[in-house]
């Protein structure tokens, strides 16, 4: 792998650590404040928001300059974020504008590995990536749940009793406003890739209508339409169960939310191992043949109901995060390759981020709704194991349609 794509690891190593433990402070402050319980999700949904309604532009912006200053701006408007949260903004906002961001910089550093590297490297460096992702997410979410434990002292900003000093989480959000610092430092030492694209019409609509008929073209595509079907799921349901098995933690084993967000980190730890071995076992034209392994997943989710300690929690999460890491390295490396093939990198990273984020907000709303109006964690745990494996199955179903046909022409 050649030096620039650690530095880019390195730099999504430390943005995600920041963006997870923002997530667990966001919810401690809703929390602090007695805010409703759909507020939680609604965290969720802000920072995400703009992941959708931003598809058609972030694209064509990641190709129109070097990948690496577009990564700069994100960093940059995730300090402001953080600077209004210790101001006293409500979380709800200051999350939003950290996920204007992150969906800035997402086509810009999936972009730039295909731009690096060539398609035989891209499982390989998925699976470098998805590690490294993850045990940001894993110490992130250790991270944010130290961050709001009773271990951080407590300080006061000089700037009014009315705004962040009345919060106990100020040493806590300024650890995040010095990550996000130092991410934008390293992202000044990223370089360019020397690609280039031919340039298009800037105005909306034109934009808008572009971006339509790529997306399109993508799930159009044998293998594109496949993959992208999975992850969208995938991403959906598994944004949705990060705040599921929070609050499982807490009404079923009876943990608080820093030892919760400790719990949840099990589950990434599980999703590192399957990434490292697949990146081992796996190549690229072999991903179609892990379909069985999404069923699993869904399958396994409802033995959540029947435990009752930490112990056997963490070992199923551990379980669960290993099938998702073996299932998604692959899964996500082919959407890469057949959406670098079909367009260009940041193009087809904005349609994969428009889809998958897409997926995560309606059934965050879902989740929300659910919650606003009453519905038990049980039926909750159920219907997301019904939809998991449900969904894979008629996926799997579809990708088997043209093997059966081809075996009936044969058979004639």
């Amino acid at each position: 792998m050649p030096r620039a794509f650690y530095l880019v690891l390195g730099v999504q190593f430390l943005s995600t650590l920041a963006d997870n433990a923002f997530l667990i402070v966001a919810i401690a402050r809703v929390m602090e404040l007695s805010g409703p319980g759909w507020l939680i999700p609604l965290l969720k949904i802000s920072f995400t928001l703009f992941y959708v309604l931003l598809a058609p532009f972030v694209g064509p912006l990641a190709d129109a300059f070097p990948k690496g200053r577009v990564m700069l701006l994100a960093n940059m408007l995730k300090v402001a974020a953080m600077l209004l949260l210790l101001a006293g903004i409500s979380p709800v906002l200051a999350i939003a504008l950290a996920g204007l961001g992150s969906a800035i910089y997402a086509p810009a550093k999936y972009g730039l590995i295909t731009e690096l590297l060539p398609p035989s490297d891209l499982v390989r460096a998925n699976g470098f990536f998805e590690s490294a992702t993850v045990c940001a997410v894993i110490f992130g979410t250790v991270l944010g749940g130290l961050l709001v434990s009773p271990w951080m002292p407590r300080l006061e900003l000089p700037w009014g009793a009315d705004l962040a000093a009345a919060t106990a989480l100020v040493a806590g959000m300024l650890v995040l406003l010095a990550m996000n610092t130092v991410a934008i430092l390293l992202s000044l030492a990223v370089v360019d890739s020397g690609a280039r694209y031919a340039r298009h019409s800037i105005h909306p609509m034109a934009m808008v209508q572009r971006f339509w008929q790529e997306n399109r073209l993508l799930w159009r595509d044998t293998q594109g339409g496949i993959s992208m079907s999975i992850t969208t799921l995938l991403w959906g349901v598994g944004a949705t169960l990060q705040l599921l098995v929070l609050r499982w933690a807490h009404e079923a084993l009876g943990l608080p939310l820093a030892e919760a967000a400790y719990l949840q980190g099990v589950t990434a730890v599980g999703v590192v191992v399957g990434a490292a071995l697949v990146s081992r076992w796996v190549r690229l034209d072999q991903a179609e043949r892990l379909l069985p392994i999404g069923v699993l997943m869904g399958l396994m989710v409802p033995l959540l109901l029947c435990i009752e300690s930490t112990a056997a929690a963490s070992i199923l999460l551990l379980l669960v995060g290993a099938l998702a890491g073996f299932f998604v390295v692959p899964m996500n490396a082919l959407l890469q390759h057949r959406g670098c093939t079909l367009l260009t990198a940041g193009r087809s990273i904005a349609v994969q981020g428009f889809n998958e984020n897409g997926g995560m907000l309606l059934m965050l709303g879902v989740y929300a709704g659910a919650i606003a109006l009453g519905v038990s964690l049980t039926f909750l745990v159920l219907g997301f194991a019904v939809l998991v494996t449900g969904g894979m199955l008629l996926i799997w179903l579809k990708k088997m349609r043209p093997v059966r046909a081809a075996l009936s022409v044969n058979a004639k």
